[in-house]
């Protein structure tokens, strides 16, 4: 086998694991790993305002805020007005959100930091720029990204490159 395929291979696995975890949480939980990221996020920053929480999450106002409208709809957050400024809205857990939390399996990104970290420094670096080069062969180093391990794009709005078919949103 060449290493071209081996490369395509592995590339696929990585794709294949994604996708069986996403699928297993959803199964566990009824949740999407953004939901679920947000929602710990919330949990880590207590009442947050939207654009505090998008940043943190590294995904856009509107993409928070749609997966806001969906787990407000299922009773896992709250969303109120700042006393201080009536512009501002904060989310916050409720006790439904936090016992999700509790139940819902840990992210595939966290697992993945855990064995990262156990790494030495050369092959962190080895790593990083091997998967920076295999992006751009694949055209994909200016398509924007949040550091978080899913499948497809559920609860995100298309972004910047909306023509782009990695952009198209087959789970709304």
């Amino acid at each position: 086998m060449s290493q071209e395929v081996d490369v395509l291979i592995t590339i696929r696995k990585i794709i294949r694991a994604t996708d069986l975890y996403s699928r297993q949480l959803s199964k566990k939980s009824g949740l999407t790993a953004p939901q679920l990221l947000v929602l710990q996020a919330i949990q880590e920053m207590g009442a947050v305002a939207i654009s505090r929480l998008s940043t943190h999450v590294s995904l856009s106002q509107a993409t928070v805020t749609s997966i806001l409208d969906r787990l407000e709809s299922r009773g896992l957050v709250a969303r109120h007005r700042s006393t201080m400024d009536k512009r501002v809205v904060h989310a916050t857990l409720t006790p439904q959100g936090e016992a999700m939390i509790v139940q819902a399996p840990k992210p595939l990104q966290d697992v993945f930091s855990a064995a990262f970290d156990k790494l030495e420094e050369w092959e962190k670096s080895m790593i990083v720029a091997s998967l920076q080069r295999v992006a751009s062969m694949m055209n994909a180093e200016h398509i924007d990204a949040s550091p978080m391990l899913h499948v497809g794009i559920a609860d995100e709005p298309a972004m910047s490159n909306t023509n782009h078919p990695s952009n198209a949103n087959p789970n709304t």
